[in-house]
């Protein structure tokens, strides 16, 4: 019997982020908020605070439920910046967003040091690439109640897409996430604070994507909140032969499916399309005969 069959199909309600509920009658976004000047999309748009403030704000009135700030852009064949320059990147634009919004803020990073400045700062949310696989990261997340999302990722964004390869891609990652799982919920972190992504786009072809986008519903049997992020993707622009700034209906097709699929989360950099796509496919499923997976 497999992992993904032998764990419960029951998804938690809510996630509880350090002192914040984020509910999940619905499906919710998370927009992202890159602060680096070589992210795929929209590096070096936002870099100073002014910008980037209005850019947030902008976003929570087009329907935005989470902040997420990258200051390291994690994008196939990137660099990786110290760890100095990812907290001074990073800390004067986290306290500046939570000293003027009321907002969920979640800080994409995987090292150790920046969870625990993030953590100090109040963010409600790491979003870990890594999966809390780097030494240490785990233990920052104990003596706290911060979410965290567990992602897949196939090695390292600098090489990810040099021929990645799998046996059975929805087995392997679903194998790779349960693993995870079990880890954080032996080291004592409860699971209501877990949230799981299944990384597509990281050390996947765009076979692998598709694959898992159609049976994105088999993780919900890990009983926890699908996090999807295929916003612009090069997948999308793969299977369009589009650029990155035409990737939009693409991307919003994918994000459909996924909610149909059992995701509780979309990550966009597009948030008014999302949304007002995403309460059409909600009156649909919910009037109707289908439901949420």
């Amino acid at each position: 019997m497999n992992t993904l069959s032998r764990a419960s199909e029951v998804s938690s309600p809510f996630v509880q982020c350090a002192n914040k509920v984020l509910t999940l009658a619905s499906p919710r976004i998370m927009a992202i908020l890159n602060i680096t000047p070589d992210s795929f999309y929209d590096g070096g748009k936002f870099l100073t605070k002014e910008l980037a403030l209005s850019h947030v704000e902008t976003m929570i009135e087009q329907g935005a439920d989470i902040i997420d700030i990258g200051a390291e852009s994690s994008r196939p064949y990137s660099k990786s910046i110290s760890l100095q320059e990812e907290i001074e990147r990073l800390m004067e634009m986290l306290i500046a967003i939570k000293y003027r919004f009321d907002i969920l803020i979640s800080v994409d990073t995987y090292k150790p040091l920046v969870i625990r400045e993030a953590i100090k700062q109040g963010v409600h949310i790491i979003n870990d690439i890594y999966a809390l696989q780097s030494p240490g990261a785990l233990e920052e997340l104990l003596d706290n109640n911060v979410a965290i999302c567990l992602m897949h990722m196939q090695g390292v964004p600098q090489t990810m897409q040099d021929q990645p390869a799998y046996s059975n891609v929805v087995q392997d990652v679903g194998e790779f996430l349960h693993e995870r799982v079990r880890r954080c919920l032996n080291a004592g972190l409860d699971r209501n604070r877990i949230i799981i992504d299944p990384g597509f786009g990281f050390g996947k072809t765009t076979d692998h994507n598709m694959t898992l986008l159609q049976n994105l519903h088999q993780f919900k049997k890990l009983g926890l909140p699908i996090l999807v992020g295929l916003s612009r993707k090069a997948s999308v622009g793969e299977l369009l032969s589009l650029p990155v700034e035409e990737r939009l209906y693409g991307s919003l097709a994918a994000h459909i499916i996924a909610t149909i699929h059992g995701a509780s989360i979309i990550r966009t950099h597009d948030i008014k399309p999302t949304a007002e796509a995403l309460k059409i496919a909600e009156a649909v499923l919910v009037q109707g005969t289908l439901e949420w997976q």
